[in-house]
């Protein structure tokens, strides 16, 4: 939950106790919790009117896909999985590249700058 660990946990409540007092907490707790689930609700909401404008195309679209990184993992990934064919790590008419011989040069291209 958010990188928060127990140790974390205990001394944010102890603070809590000693800035709020113990007659108070109660009621930020509650107020905290209605803030929570009115953000899920906020979020739920803006997931699913995001699906309904994009079409039946991204009826599985999270709102991490969203996210950079998670979309190049996803995408990476995918490409990793076609790339693995029945006869084995690269698809079928690729030309397989050999390893330079020691002292050779690898090749270069001078119209490719």
């Amino acid at each position: 939950m958010f990188g928060i660990g127990l140790p974390e946990l205990a001394v944010i409540a102890f603070v809590a106790i000693l800035v709020f007092g113990p007659d108070k907490l109660p009621e930020f707790a509650k107020q905290a919790g209605r803030f929570v689930r009115e953000a899920k609700k906020f979020a739920d909401g803006a997931r699913d009117q995001l699906r309904e404008e994009l079409g039946p195309e991204y009826a599985d679209l999270e709102l991490t896909d969203l996210d950079p990184r998670t979309f190049v993992r996803k995408q990476i990934s995918q490409l990793a999985a076609e790339d693995v064919g029945v006869d084995g790590p690269l698809k079928q008419g690729t030309p397989r590249q050999r390893p330079l011989r020691p002292g050779e040069l690898p090749p270069y291209d001078d119209q490719s700058t």
